[in-house]
């Protein structure tokens, strides 16, 4: 018997008794016609209602002839799904099994196990499409209120918002309201506090020099706040340090200025709430709380804010209305697909945010419930807190007089080189920062450290000396009150949070596992039925394909363990690279864009630098098509440039005519023209390489946004629709 896709491709050999290839039955049999689905029968009733023979023929009749490919893809062999697995096994296998002490945001955590089996890896709840209809995504809007109620209650803020893509982005999404709503309206500086996050601090410095803001980095002291149109603060620091932010908060709110704070969640079950400071905003990332580091991510941030702001919040908000009959329901409030309707005015270009990652963090919290979690957070301190004393003890000096789970220890640097070769034998990763006058180290413990975990940094910190410590004897002092207490008074929480009955009825696995079940029984995935709307999910995703994200040696790594360790990961991120190279016909790929609206955003940004490097900075005019989809519109203005809206004739495509006139109109400030391919509509328009001659004769480049690029794969190549241009977003 010929495979499905024999059949379709090939009507001659269909006729031909001879038994079909090795290869044919080994290769297709196994993974595509399983995966893909429609049967032989479903695939001719198709051809006939199309009135064609074959898929090769709806395919020549579907791709301008101009830009189909004539020859397969230059790609390896393919492989069946056990081999495959196997391989990518064994390339697993090439990253070093290091624990990481890192921090800087990232950290281990344990997903429960009813949540890891019931959610991540349960299709019901990875295959559905992101809630854009409420009436078929019910169960996950549910679970989406219950992380803004988590965020909110930890956070002691007004509003929250569903999530969004991880906590530098969201910190920049911070400075954007700050200087929509601030009152300072002729400031233009934004400060940022010298111990954020390093990489939060690259992601703000990239989007403020997009907007036009001055960033000022460095100690607040030292700044005139009048000048400030916000600011932003990380709680605990980087070196660990957590501050009562009450008076500069207050400070700044008498000049006008938008007070940021970018909190750990985990931190905020034992330190006062930023809330309680005056915040104005408070974001940071929900990774600790059930999501595995991944070697960065995706994990979903959080977004919380005033009331008084609600209507400049980047993403997503879920509401709850209430029907006729008085029965409750879900929906998305004020910002429902806000870029399809105010388009360059939008607030940002984030689309679909973390909604499956988001849940999970939720889940994680409702599991564990505020006792639990409180438990969780007390013994990681408790733990870093013997740790700190120990090394006091050896006498090593604390850059930070108090900590939640983060020390940063001054090094002498002629010890630095024996510590990290210590580091490296005993498989563990610290964070290291040489100084000229001292080298420090940063060590962070999470909810997997264990006090086998605290001797082994004593001994590679200590060296011999750590032989004199015991963990215990250290712990008796603490627990008798010998040692006092680190977190100081005016920064202990009182307040209560999780009081929901959500977050206090569901601690035992069979109540949770039922929970989970009532939720994915209100919406519609791919277990349910073909799912209608767009391609831009993981709902495309074979099991195969979702099962290694699970796999320690995939799941653990912190994404700055040092690149030697993590063979595996770069071969396997090099090879997707050469595979997308070959794919789409372009000479480079980048892994970077964490979504396919920053891929949107990447995208501009090489255009935007490219034009930069040619001196032709004054070309900022984006020419998008009214079909375009909406986060379009909304990238192009967060890279500061202008839109300017091309005409769609009736079936959708690009008005040639309006786009050579509107080309030649701004052709001295030309940068850009964003298009869809295929199209919103689902066409391959035949005029696409002549829409992108007209923008280069005019001397613009062109993006394609490819979230359609499953449907491009083995028919036709991007990268050869014109002369050139930069890397589409991936699907």
């Amino acid at each position: 018997m010929h495979t499905q896709s024999s059949q379709a491709n090939h009507d001659d050999s269909a006729q031909n008794d001879s038994a079909p290839s090795l290869d044919s039955l080994h290769y297709h049999g196994e993974f595509i016609d399983r995966h893909i689905g429609p049967s032989a029968q479903q695939i001719e009733q198709m051809l006939q209602a199309l009135n064609v023979k074959s898929l090769d023929e709806l395919i020549a009749k579907t791709v301008p002839e101009a830009i189909a490919l004539n020859a397969a893809l230059d790609l390896d062999d393919p492989l069946t799904e056990s081999a495959a697995l196997a391989k990518l096994k064994a390339i697993a296998a090439k990253n070093t099994a290091a624990k990481s002490f890192i921090g800087l945001g990232y950290y281990d955590t344990f997903t429960p196990n009813v949540i890891l089996r019931n959610v991540l890896e349960n299709p019901g709840w990875y295959t559905a499409y992101t809630p854009y209809q409420p009436e078929i995504s019910q169960g996950r809007l549910e679970c989406l209120l219950n992380f803004q109620q988590m965020t909110l209650d930890l956070t002691a803020m007004d509003l929250a918002n569903a999530s969004l893509l991880d906590e530098a982005t969201a910190a920049a999404e911070a400075m954007s309201l700050a200087k929509r709503v601030s009152k300072n309206r002729k400031a233009n500086k934004f400060f940022v506090d010298q111990n954020c996050f390093p990489q939060t601090i690259d992601v703000i410095k990239t989007r403020a020099e997009c907007f036009g803001f001055e960033l000022i980095i460095g100690d607040i002291a030292d700044v005139e706040l009048p000048e400030l149109f916000g600011a932003i603060f990380q709680y605990p620091a980087v070196t660990g340090q957590a501050s009562d932010l009450t008076s500069i908060i207050e400070q700044l709110h008498e000049h006008n200025a938008i007070a940021i704070v970018a909190a750990d969640l985990m931190s905020l079950t034992l330190l006062k709430p930023p809330g309680e400071m005056g915040a104005d905003v408070v974001t940071g990332t929900t990774q600790r709380f059930g999501v595995p580091m991944g070697y960065g991510g995706p994990h979903a941030a959080y977004f919380a804010t005033k009331e008084d702001y609600k209507r400049a919040v980047p993403g997503r908000i879920i509401g709850v209305s209430v029907d006729k009959r008085g029965r409750q329901a879900f929906r998305m409030a004020l910002q429902t697909r806000e870029q399809h309707i105010r388009r360059e005015k939008a607030n940002s270009n984030i689309c679909t945010a973390q909604v499956l990652l988001a849940n999970i963090s939720a889940l994680y919290a409702m599991y564990h419930g505020p006792k639990g979690l409180k438990n969780i957070a007390q013994r990681i301190h408790r733990l870093t807190s013997i740790l700190a004393a120990g090394l006091e003890a050896a006498g090593i000096e604390l850059v930070n007089d108090n900590f939640f789970d983060t020390l940063t220890l001054k090094i002498n640097p002629a010890h630095i080189n024996d510590i990290v070769n210590r580091a490296d034998a005993a498989k563990i990763n610290l964070r290291i920062d040489n100084a000229q006058e001292h080298s420090l180290i940063g060590v962070s413990l999470d909810e997997c450290s264990t006090s086998a975990d605290v001797k082994r940094i004593w001994d590679v910190v200590l060296a011999d000396a750590a032989k004199l410590l015991s963990a215990k004897d250290i712990d008796a002092q603490i627990v008798s009150g010998e040692k006092g207490a680190v977190i100081p008074d005016d920064l202990v929480r009182r307040s209560d949070y999780l009081q929901h009955p959500n977050f206090n009825s569901y601690h035992s696995e069979t109540e949770m596992m039922r929970y989970l079940k009532r939720l994915e029984d209100k919406d519609i995935s791919l277990t349910h039925a073909m799912i209608p709307l767009g391609s831009c999910t993981m709902k495309l995703n074979a099991a195969a394909e979702m099962a290694p994200i699970s796999w320690p040696e995939f799941a653990k790594p912190h994404p700055f363990t040092p690149i030697e360790q993590m063979a595996g990961y770069k071969e396997m991120i090099t090879g997707l690279e050469k595979m997308l190279e070959v794919i789409t016909g372009f000479d480079a790929v980048s892994m970077q864009p964490n979504s396919g609206a920053q891929g949107e955003y990447a995208g501009l940004l090489a255009i935007k630098k490219y034009l930069e490097s040619k001196g032709e900075a004054s070309r900022n005019i984006c020419l998008i098509p009214t079909s375009a989809h909406g986060t379009n519109p909304a990238s192009a203005q967060m890279i500061g440039m202008k839109v300017v809206l091309v005409a769609c004739d009736d079936d959708g495509n690009i008005d040639v005519v309006d786009l050579r006139s509107k080309a030649e109109a701004h052709s001295e400030n030309l940068a850009a023209l964003m298009i869809t391919y295929p199209s919103t509509h689902g066409v391959f328009e035949e005029a696409v390489k002549e829409v992108c001659q007209i923008v280069h004769d005019n001397g613009g480049q062109v993006y394609m946004d490819g979230a359609n690029l499953n449907a491009q794969v083995g028919v036709a190549k991007p990268g050869r629709y014109w002369r050139r241009c930069f890397p589409c977003k991936s699907a």
